[in-house]
């Protein structure tokens, strides 16, 4: 069964939001209605303002200044845009953090830092929790009916960890919740080895670099622990938010694969996801796809708002390069395309001073609209205002899910050997790549993901397996699903226990095979993976899993060192479906052509087939499917269309019909509705 499509994020505002980040409270307030006109100028519908504007709010603990932002909306809102409202509780101001030093961080070397920065706040303190949540309350009290507010914006790109007192003290309570007792624990954690039996919870410390780091089951529960503190700090200022505002969805700003915290679980509590997207200007344009893909996946097929991104460069990167002209169209609309229903930056006008005052912006430091990013982002703001609500609320109609876990990631990552670089974000992106080259459409999935809307389901390097996760893909393939996993899988259980009945742990019958050591390659060094069926020979390097077959076919062996002619690729038949075991780290070719075989078996097809340098997705909403063509080459391409289907690009000349074929030009892109 399809997928229904979604609705806007806020049904008073069903457009494609085109804005991003203002930061009036920087400048004085005669500029405000310049900012106005531009805004104006270019399109940019949506203002996210107050992100870093506590101090300017709260002044001193009992004295608060809203005047400016009342004044800063009222502007926004006769000039017709509308406001992303955010907290300013990424930065606690200096007074906070003099007359209460237990808001600031402590590093994970037991050091206090000073204050400063960002992000430079305990998570557990009681002061900075009070201080953050009256802030939230006061803001949705004063705005919550404003006519012109769409969204609320909570902090800003969560991030870090901290390991002072109170967070060890939060911890151990925390522990006591999650553990029966303290055997329990000493159990779970394996801490008789090298004698780390805690014979008390109080002895029970954070993970700091100059401490306790050999049991794994403590840095592995830190990690959700300070995820989960968070998060509760995101949950309070909302539950602030909904006392007053019932009917404006809340988001906060996400970070891609950020390994710090657990997405997936922020997901739930969130009404919208939202990221902010800053990749190299040389990246894959397949990287950029994954992490979209990856946030439309969070909320399980939802669109996503694309909160950030430069106009023009980044400034704390080690190069900087400009986007290209037609990048920062050809990046907005591969959002649009993998499922964002917005198109927004940071930053709206470039600050005289700090550390962002190099980083790109709409307006420059000549605050001039005479410029190539201003007129870039004006043609954009005119097409997306063009599209109005056409593409909002769409889904993709995928059949393969390619799974992702951070929790998975943190114990892969945290294990000592048999490399150090375990090279888990890279390998799940190389796979999702290699099906992003044949124009197949993917969902990202998780470990708590409902497998049964998809025909294959790909997870590499699944190390630890949460409880009933290995029963779940047994029933899945024993209901006739199709399963690949690679080395590294099915290791150890949610406490980073390995399994006792070795390699693949309880994966074991679905696969086939016994993983019964693993080799590991220096970066210079190769071996082979030779297809049973003569077909070729491929390199692969990292990681060698040594198998031994338990009924599974082998369809391809290794071509040398004393493991030569052992399985390196396995099939084996449970039930009604198909698992593969896959144990080394291949190149891209030999995925293209394992992916392309795969497909052809379960006769999922290419959107479309496209020359090099293309992109090809498809979305769906009520209003019918729309086709992105998105051309990732600097020189014009043409493209053959389905034969006997008539179009019309939504993006140039809507009433000329387009058949046959389309010619994009260097980074162009269109969005094809079928014409009935």
């Amino acid at each position: 069964m399809q997928q229904p499509s979604f609705p806007p994020v806020n049904s008073r505002h069903p457009s494609l939001w085109h804005g991003g980040d203002y930061n009036p409270e920087q400048w004085p307030a005669e500029v405000w209605d310049e900012d106005v006109r531009l805004m104006q100028e270019c399109g940019y519908t949506i203002a996210t303002i107050g992100v870093f504007s506590w101090v300017s709010l709260q002044p001193a603990e009992d004295r608060f200044t809203f005047e400016w932002l009342d004044e800063v909306i009222k502007r926004l809102a006769a000039a017709g845009r509308v406001i992303c409202l955010a907290t300013p509780s990424a930065a606690q101001p200096a007074w906070m953090s003099q007359r209460y030093p237990d808001v600031l961080r402590v590093d994970e070397y037991g050091v206090r830092r000073h204050h400063g920065e960002r992000s430079n706040y305990c998570p557990t303190s009681p002061h900075y929790r009070a201080f953050a949540v009256d802030m939230a309350r006061r803001l949705a009290e004063r705005y919550h009916q404003h006519p012109a507010l769409a969204l609320w914006h909570i902090s800003n790109e969560y991030a870090g960890a901290c390991y002072c007192d109170h967070c060890a003290s939060v911890f151990r309570d925390w522990l006591k919740t999650r553990y029966s007792s303290l055997e329990d624990l000493n159990q779970h954690w394996w801490t008789a080895f090298w004698s780390h039996t805690y014979t008390s919870w109080d002895q029970i410390e954070p993970p700091y670099q100059n401490g306790e780091q050999a049991v794994h089951g403590l840095t592995l529960d830190y990690k959700r622990f300070q995820s989960e503190m968070m998060l509760e700090c995101f949950k309070a200022e909302r539950a602030a938010i909904r006392t007053f505002s019932q009917d404006i969805p809340i988001t906060t700003n996400m970070m891609g694969t950020y390994p710090v915290l657990d997405y997936r679980a922020w997901a739930k509590e969130l009404d919208v996801i939202s990221w902010d997207n800053y990749p190299q200007v040389n990246a894959a344009p397949s990287d950029i796809a994954f992490t979209h893909d990856l946030n439309r996946g969070l909320r399980d097929g939802q669109p996503f708002l694309l909160m950030e991104q430069t106009p023009s460069s980044q400034n704390w990167q080690a190069v900087n390069a400009l986007k290209r002209p037609g990048i920062l169209r050809l990046w907005s609309y591969q959002a649009i395309a993998h499922g964002s229903d917005s198109v927004m930056y940071f930053q709206w006008r470039r600050g005289r001073g700090g550390c962002e005052k190099l980083h790109g912006a709409i307006i420059e430091h000549s605050g001039s609209s005479d410029t190539r990013v201003f007129r870039e982002v004006s043609t954009l703001g005119g097409e997306l205002a063009a599209l109005q609500d056409r593409t909002l609320g769409a889904v993709t109609d995928a059949r393969i899910g390619l799974l992702f876990d951070w929790e998975n990631r943190w114990a892969l990552e945290g294990a000592i050997g048999p490399v150090r670089d375990k090279r888990y974000a890279e390998t799940v992106r190389q796979h999702y790549a290699a099906l992003w080259q044949q124009h197949v459409p993917v969902d990202i999935i998780f470990s708590d993901s409902d497998l049964s809307r998809y025909q294959i389901v790909i997870a590499p390097m699944l190390y630890m397996l949460k409880p009933g996760v290995a029963e779940r893909i047994a029933a899945f393939v024993e209901q006739g699903g199709t399963f690949i996993t690679t080395y590294m899988s099915g290791m150890v259980d949610q406490h980073d226990l390995a399994f006792e009945n070795g390699y693949p742990g309880p994966l074991r019958k679905v696969l086939g095979i016994w993983n019964e050591e693993i080799d590991a390659l220096y970066p210079d060094q190769y071996n082979q993976i030779v297809m049973s069926d003569g077909s070729g020979s491929y390199p692969c390097n990292h990681l060698c899993a040594l198998v031994r077959n338990e009924g599974a076919s082998v369809l391809a062996t290794y071509g040398s060192d004393f493991y030569a002619n052992t399985p390196a690729l396995t099939r084996n038949t449970y039930g009604a479906g198909t698992a593969y075991y896959l144990a080394s780290a291949p190149d891209d070719a030999f995925l293209s052509d394992f992916y392309q075989r795969l497909c052809r078996e379960h006769q999922i097809q290419p959107i479309l087939s496209v020359p090099d340098g293309i992109e090809v997705t498809q979305r769906r909403n009520e209003q019918g499917s729309l086709l992105y063509l998105l051309n990732h080459n600097d020189q014009e391409t043409q493209i053959a269309l389905p034969a006997a289907t008539r179009y019309r690009n939504l993006l140039r000349d809507r009433n000329q019909e387009v058949t046959h074929t389309i010619t994009l030009d260097g980074y162009d892109v269109a969005i094809l509705e079928e014409l009935s």
